[in-house]
């Protein structure tokens, strides 16, 4: 099985292309991030050329997240604001050569409208992203973390990809907000295979290291793989203390957990 380092939570003492670097080093067979703007992406591009790690997605820009936006796609009104995140995060996203964006709803709280502008917003993307071959990701996250994010439920985001039928529209299957909401992650998973273009895992409830917690990925990550799943899986949780290197023990162990 292959792991992606997420460098919006892991590496983060480490400007991005060292991160980059870091994460090669670790033994880590990918990279992902959340916002990499910060860094011009043919700086990117070049450190991943270097090290041979693919990008496997970016997040659209959070929009201000000191007013809790969190995300502009479901943003009522917000329309203009929305395609011109999308269109950086694409912009970006074909420079450095990540295969995947991220579209983050936002904050809607259930606002009238937050529905259709979601949608909208996805199809611009999907549209947008096609002749780029990038894929769209939305991610539903757990009202826990996130209060009043507009896509908390898998049945939710399963229901948008059926409606809008883009063959580049995926969910983003993060396994640690699926066990927030209560729901049998294995199950889940199991009922949206077909759907999912990139998993993520961190530890349950405190979202450390995937090897503490609650939620068993010795047993889940093979499941996983027997419903189907041959992508990598994203790391995306916050190290005990800050210290990313000190606590990749688990890597090697869940890496052969499934040969190959």
């Amino acid at each position: 099985m292959r792991f992606s380092a997420n460098l919006g939570f892991l590496f983060t003492d480490l400007p991005l292309p060292a991160a980059v670097r870091a994460a090669a080093a670790a033994g880590f067979d990918a990279v992902e991030c959340h916002y990499p703007y910060a860094w011009p992406a043919a700086d990117l591009r070049a450190v991943l050329d270097d090290t041979g790690l693919p990008l496997i997605s970016l997040n659209t820009p959070p929009g201000d997240l000191a007013a809790s936006e969190f995300g502009l796609a479901a943003l009522p009104g917000g329309g203009a604001r929305a395609r011109a995140a999308v269109a950086q995060a694409l912009d970006h996203a074909a420079a450095a050569g990540a295969a995947q964006v991220h579209v983050m709803a936002g904050r809607t709280h259930g606002a009238p409208g937050a529905e259709a502008a979601f949608r909208d917003t996805l199809d611009h993307a999907c549209r947008l992203a096609a002749p780029l071959g990038i894929g769209i990701l939305i991610e539903p996250l757990n009202p826990h973390d996130v209060p009043g994010y507009h896509l908390t439920r898998l049945d939710h985001a399963a229901a948008i990809l059926a409606d809008l039928d883009h063959a580049n529209l995926r969910v983003l299957f993060d396994c640690y907000h699926v066990a927030r909401v209560g729901e049998d992650v294995a199950a889940a998973f199991a009922r949206h295979a077909a759907q999912v273009g990139h998993v993520q895992i961190a530890g349950v409830p405190d979202r450390g290291e995937p090897d503490t917690g609650t939620l068993d990925y010795a047993r889940l990550l093979p499941r996983l793989a027997a419903a189907g799943w041959r992508g990598a899986v994203g790391a995306e949780y916050r190290p005990r203390g800050g210290d990313t290197a000190a606590g990749l023990g688990w890597l090697p162990r869940f890496r052969a957990l499934v040969p190959g």
